[in-house]
């Protein structure tokens, strides 16, 4: 099934470029739920498609047909003006009026065929796609984001992928299983993404975290990562590459990585406290073995840099310490919800860190800190020193 047709298909079939109202159509996605992306008055606008109640868990919305809601946010950074959202929504959610009952009941009959097939009760899916280059950031700083793989293993529950994940296996009526015990395995990954490449004009590439860790346990047996990192070095141009992950398998791709013009190695690291990592990310590598990693990246010639999101329980100056001797540079922010780990927060231990006060004052303190150190602090989905025409100067390598 590729839903991403299916998407189209409910604005006519639509290509991008294609005008709709006063917009133009500039990209469609289901890598985290069915998007639609937009141009309005020189302004990306997102317009994400969801199932009604009657179909699925309801959500906040701008205009509706009988069973698709249509909400908008930003796709630029700056806020909406809601009356360009409001009318956006409305123009798009007219156009499918006249579509969506051919266009489910097709997602119905792709869906049918998975099932007689048995691809519906897998837990494990080897899937093929037609493209793996997801179009993200803003039009002064674009990038890409990739992913090898669809769900993940490691499966952290806070994580804030596994409704709108969830949202589109359910769309294709697969298997209702928890987050963290199933995952699509692109298998054409690598050589879709060469092609791609080959096609494309360099921009920074995220390995997207979000969807999938990179490095879970099924990449030791397929290597869909490693393949993809072998494509982009042997691809024209420089293409910038962060790969962010939470396990060691990373350290097998250090040299990879390191021989990229631009490669960036990873690693997220919430908090210094092991017991802390334990208790939310019981699958993910022990903080003591993602800091070993960091230094066999750096060692290897990879630019090291670390996430802290969310902020856990542990010691803000020891993290600090810890972080200014492994990477260059370090991306904060803080929890946006708890989704599947409320009974992890509940606990008397770490409950404090569920308050978004406590988040804030923490992600400053350590922000500070880091700065005091000499290390980069960035906020945004890139570090500051890769530029919107994707270029990596020389100074990262110097710091890193």
């Amino acid at each position: 099934m590729d839903l991403r047709d299916h998407l189209l298909a409910l604005l006519g079939d639509a290509l991008p470029g294609a005008s709709i109202g006063e917009a133009t159509l500039v990209d469609a996605s289901t890598e985290l739920g069915l998007r639609l992306t937009f141009l309005v008055g020189g302004q990306l606008v997102h317009v994400e498609v969801a199932r009604t109640a009657a179909d699925g868990p309801a959500r906040p919305h701008a205009a509706r047909t009988e069973r698709l809601l249509f909400g908008y946010r930003s796709g630029s950074g700056d806020a909406v003006d809601p009356r360009i959202g409001l009318a956006l929504c409305l123009e798009v959610a007219g156009i499918a009026r006249r579509h969506e009952a051919r266009v489910l009941a097709a997602i119905e009959r792709d869906a049918a065929a998975a099932r007689e097939a048995g691809d519906a009760t897998m837990r494990i899916r080897e899937v093929h796609v037609r493209r793996m280059l997801e179009r993200a950031g803003t039009r002064e700083q674009p990038y890409f984001t990739l992913s090898p793989y669809v769900g993940c293993l490691v499966g952290c529950r806070f994580c804030y992928a596994q409704e709108r994940v969830a949202e589109v296996r359910r769309l294709e009526q697969l298997a209702d299983v928890p987050w963290g015990s199933y995952v699509d395995v692109r298998v054409d990954a690598a050589l879709v993404l060469g092609r791609e490449l080959d096609e494309t004009a360099p921009a920074p590439l995220k390995f997207c975290p979000i969807v999938s860790d990179p490095y879970q346990a099924v990449e030791a047996r397929y290597g869909i990562t490693r393949a993809c990192l072998q494509a982009i070095r042997d691809a024209p141009g420089v293409w910038p590459t962060f790969v962010l992950t939470r396990t060691r398998l990373i350290e097998r791709d250090a040299e990879l990585i390191g021989s990229l013009a631009a490669g960036y190695g990873g690693m997220s690291i919430p908090t210094l406290d092991d017991a802390a990592r334990a208790h939310f990310e019981p699958r993910a590598t022990s903080v003591a073995e993602r800091l070993a990693v960091l230094r066999t990246l750096r060692a290897a010639g990879a630019r090291t840099f670390a996430v802290v999101q969310p902020l856990l329980p542990g010691p803000t100056t020891a993290l600090a310490d810890a972080l200014a001797e492994t990477v260059g540079s370090v991306s904060i922010d803080v929890l946006h919800g708890t989704y599947g780990a409320s009974r992890e927060f509940a606990h008397p231990t770490y409950a404090c860190a569920a308050d978004p006060m406590w988040q804030r004052e923490h992600k400053d303190a350590l922000a500070e800190a880091l700065r005091e150190r000499g290390v980069v602090v960035w906020d945004g989905e890139l570090p500051p020193d890769v530029s919107p025409e994707g270029r990596a100067p020389d100074v990262c390598s110097e710091r890193a």
